[in-house]
């Protein structure tokens, strides 16, 4: 007797049911597409970072530090650009204690040219402020841009090769 009156109410219950799993579906789907934007965000702000910290690390150097220093330029690189720095480092150390060198590094800005999942290419900007201490020469101050290339080794972005550019 009651079944033509409930049809409608079951079929309405159904409607409803698959309308909220439908929604839920979708949040779902976004919210999975949020998650890996910002995973992406996170990564390129990574080799931004990265590349920004090596030029920093290159250009700021004192003779009272300079072990350090150069340990700073060998841990942000990988490859054939740590290959060559290792290769300098020894000559970089004795040319820095002995003019008794002290460079100050300011990271002007750094730019993202192109990316995989394991590699990135960054335009980074920076200057610094020259100065020997005991010598006359007065202060220098240098401008550097760089087209930097970055591979992505164990999760951490490390610089493969570093390049002035003009």
């Amino acid at each position: 007797m009651d079944e033509p009156a409930a049809r409608p109410l079951r079929v309405l219950t159904g409607v409803l049911i698959l309308l909220v799993v439908l929604l839920g579906a979708a949040v779902v789907f976004l919210r999975g597409q949020d998650l890996a934007e910002q995973a992406r965000a996170d990564d390129r702000r990574a080799a931004l970072d990265a590349a920004g910290a090596h030029a920093i690390n290159l250009i700021s150097l004192d003779y009272k530090t300079v072990d350090a220093d150069v340990g700073r330029i060998l841990a942000t690189s990988t490859g054939l650009a740590k290959e060559e720095y290792t290769a300098n480092a020894g000559k970089l150390k004795s040319t820095t204690l002995k003019n008794k060198v002290v460079q100050h590094g300011v990271l002007r800005a750094t730019g993202l040219v192109s990316m995989t999942e394991e590699t990135a290419r960054v335009l980074v900007v920076a200057d610094v402020e020259i100065r020997w201490d005991g010598s006359k020469t007065p202060k220098q101050e240098r401008f550097y841009r760089w087209s930097m290339d970055l591979a992505k080794e164990k999760g951490v972005w490390l610089v493969s090769r570093a390049v002035q550019v003009v």
